[in-house]
């Protein structure tokens, strides 16, 4: 993992307590921008925004979001492939320290991982910490290197939210972590259990990232109860999105007291397949300090 990064500014101008976080895999940047990123996140008053799938150098990045945004990115190796970021209003809230990678040598540039820590003050003057993370978990492919790979980083996950956890009183995995994880996180879950992505492999590591071992909370899933979705992405193939036959993959994964605080969470579905800027839609939730 990277060094950390200081941050001389510190903010903490977040409105009465309240600290959106919105998420999302933009399946490239300059895709998404033209096909109305841009109007979406002007509306949405978000104080954190996690991208996945950024695929763009820095200077491109800069160029969307502006100077009045702190970015981290973690730009992939490989050109056109994976890379996330971090942004944050500058205004609002200013990271005191960043990193980039997972504490594994073998993902340093693979452009998937990124973390910030930011100083707040809670609506009853009480300072803490809060570490947020956005990911990008690999899509996988059976019986290839890609599936290698994706349980070699599931693994290092599961070293690396204890070790988040123990280090600041709140901590906040969100992104494409590219796995369902029980039967109502995906719309034909029946016709998938051979596929990645709902490997019983894959969800045997959810099922210990939010069991006892590890004890983290699905923030989305823990407001929403056990309902079908609400899916985060669909396949562009034939109807999946108009007939909502998709799959819920993007997270926001809270330590417990950070998931207390949660107070609502949205998937921002366009309202057409059409109006859609990405295949992903955003996963926004309001924490309350």
């Amino acid at each position: 993992m990277a060094p950390a990064g200081k941050v001389e500014q510190v903010n903490n101008g977040i409105e009465n307590g309240r600290l959106r976080i919105a998420s999302v895999n933009v399946n490239g940047i300059r895709a998404a921008y033209r096909n109305g990123m841009a109007p979406w996140l002007a509306e949405r008053d978000v104080d954190i925004l996690c991208l996945q799938e950024v695929r763009a150098p820095d200077a491109i990045v800069e160029g969307f979001l502006g100077e009045e945004w702190h970015l981290l990115h973690a730009e992939a190796e490989a050109k056109g492939r994976a890379g996330v970021l971090i942004a944050t209003r500058k205004d609002r809230l200013e990271p005191v320290a960043t990193r980039i990678g997972i504490s594994e040598d073998y993902f340093a540039t693979s452009g998937r991982w990124v973390e910030a820590d930011y100083a707040l003050t809670g609506s009853d003057g009480t300072p803490t910490t809060l570490s947020v993370v956005s990911a990008y978990v690999h899509s996988g492919e059976v019986d290839t290197q890609k599936q290698v790979d994706k349980y070699r980083f599931l693994d290092t996950m599961i070293a690396r939210l204890p070790a988040l956890a123990a280090t600041s009183e709140h901590a906040l995995v969100v992104g494409d972590l590219n796995v369902g994880h029980k039967t109502f996180d995906i719309k034909n879950w029946k016709g998938n259990v051979k596929r990645s992505g709902f490997l019983p492999e894959e969800r045997a590591y959810f099922d210990r990232f939010f069991g006892t071992e590890i004890g983290w909370k699905d923030v989305a899933r823990e407001l929403a109860g056990e309902v079908d979705g609400p899916y985060t992405w669909w396949s562009n193939r034939g109807q999946a999105f108009t007939n909502d036959t998709g799959w819920r993959i993007d997270y926001q994964m809270a330590t417990p007291a950070l998931a207390s605080k949660a107070i609502e969470s949205v998937v921002d579905r366009a309202e057409s397949y059409e109006a859609r800027f990405s295949d992903h839609a955003p996963l926004v939730v309001d924490y309350k300090f």
